[in-house]
């Protein structure tokens, strides 16, 4: 009985770990400065814009698509022949120029977004190998989008600030008023339709990474706070300003 109870309780929390988490959590490591990094809030931030810039050049190597803004990225390769690499760190510094009139305030997460995801994605692309065949390809654009995805749950509970896009994106919601939703949709069909025709690769990779990457980052979300669950006195008190 007592097994049956174990294996119950751990099916439950397998479960409620693949529904993925709701916000954006806080961990043992979560930053409370933006500007004020920890040796856990660093570590925590490099890793997943590592792993976020893995998981972009998998899906760049499938070459079945990749998400917008490396679809974006990709486009811009091609017609200046500069790396993926440095088109991907000069299309995130054009996107921080747009903070300007919109008057975000950057953090250190916005900064490291930049430099880290664009070598990332450069010594990634190229050191893994191209896979042949379809299911071989299609396998590494599922790995990728959930590289992505755990990614972005080290580097979303970081604490250190957004990234250019997403601030781009919360920046346009205040001025606004727009959705939030109706607003990330509209920059990511611009960017990938901007992408395409410059040259970049749209595919069932970009359409599974549009339908699926929300579930992963949720997930990812989800298995860093499990792993990394915030201390009993900061629970209470971030607990108890609501």
């Amino acid at each position: 009985m007592g097994d049956e109870e174990d294996e119950l309780s751990r099916g439950v929390r397998v479960l409620r770990l693949l529904r993925g988490a709701r916000n954006i959590p806080r961990t043992r490591w979560t930053a409370r400065s933006p500007w004020k990094p920890t040796a856990g809030s660093l570590t925590s931030l490099i890793v997943g814009l590592w792993l976020f810039g893995t998981g972009d050049a998998f899906l760049l190597t499938a070459d079945l698509g990749a998400t917008p803004w490396t679809v974006l990225s990709q486009g811009v390769s091609v017609r200046t022949g500069y790396p993926i690499g440095v088109t991907t760190l000069l299309v995130s510094i054009a996107v921080l120029l747009l903070w300007i009139p919109l008057k975000q305030k950057p953090g250190l997460g916005t900064v490291l977004n930049i430099v880290v995801i664009s070598i990332a994605i450069q010594v990634m692309y190229d050191v893994v190998p191209a896979p042949s065949g379809l299911p071989a390809r299609l396998a590494l654009v599922m790995v990728g989008i959930a590289t992505i995805g755990l990614g972005s749950g080290f580097y979303l509970t970081a604490g250190h600030g957004p990234g250019p896009r997403d601030g781009w994106m919360t920046g346009l919601h205040h001025r606004t008023g727009q959705p939030v939703g109706r607003i990330r949709l509209a920059i990511e069909v611009t960017v990938l339709v901007a992408g395409w025709l410059l040259g970049g690769t749209v595919g069932i990779g970009t359409a599974l990474f549009a339908l699926l990457i929300g579930q992963f980052v949720a997930v990812g979300l989800s298995l860093v706070t499990h792993f990394a669950p915030p201390e009993p006195h900061e629970t209470t008190q971030h607990g108890s300003q609501h």
